[in-house]
């Protein structure tokens, strides 16, 4: 996999134009819970909408997203580096992080969760597993979100949860809307 284009928010706003390329989309809400989804819109395509219905009315909700039908990593920032103000400002407030990611594999329908909230991302595999989608805990490797710099690992507890969603499970949960009513519920459910 070839590397990021822009290595840094800051570098990605020098050169790209919000409103235009990207947009940013924060909600606040009461609690201290966020659900965040920083490569939404185009870049990785439903995980906007996931975090979304995640989110609820309830959680907070954050959502960095391409808005242009372009290359998928040309506005991708690597989670360790992404540092947006509006994001940072969000998850440090927060007790419990839950970052929305995909993966680009369309023939499985399936959710890798990592992350250093063991309790939480192990309750959410479990949650999902009882409403019928296959999920798998990932403890090593690139997308197990290990790294304390991980966006999703820096809130206030320092430790958060990061799903990464096949292609082919986003495409059939935005396909079916109780399907993503559904997904969303089992995450819920962990999260409470």
């Amino acid at each position: 996999m070839r590397g990021d284009k822009y290595g840094s928010f800051d570098e990605l706003q020098r050169a790209e134009r919000e409103g235009v390329d990207f947009r940013i989309r924060v909600m606040r809400r009461e609690g201290s819970v966020a659900i965040i989804a920083p490569h939404g819109g185009k870049i990785e395509p439903g995980t906007s909408e996931l975090a979304e219905a995640i989110a609820g009315d309830d959680y907070s909700f954050y959502c960095f997203e391409g808005l242009q039908k372009r290359p998928h990593r040309d506005l991708h920032i690597t989670s360790a580096n992404f540092r947006e103000p509006r994001c940072e400002e969000l998850v440090v407030a927060c007790d419990r992080v839950v970052a929305v990611h995909g993966r680009g594999v369309r023939e499985r329908q399936s959710v890798e969760v990592g992350g250093l909230d063991t309790d939480l991302r192990d309750a959410i595999c479990s949650s999902l597993h009882d409403a019928g989608y296959s999920a798998e805990v990932v403890t090593s490797g690139g997308l197990a979100a290990l790294s304390p710099a991980n966006i999703c690992n820096r809130g206030a507890r320092r430790r958060g949860v990061q799903l990464e969603v096949t292609r082919g499970l986003r495409d059939m949960l935005l396909a079916q809307p109780q399907g993503l009513v559904d997904f969303a519920q089992a995450v819920r459910r962990a999260i409470a």
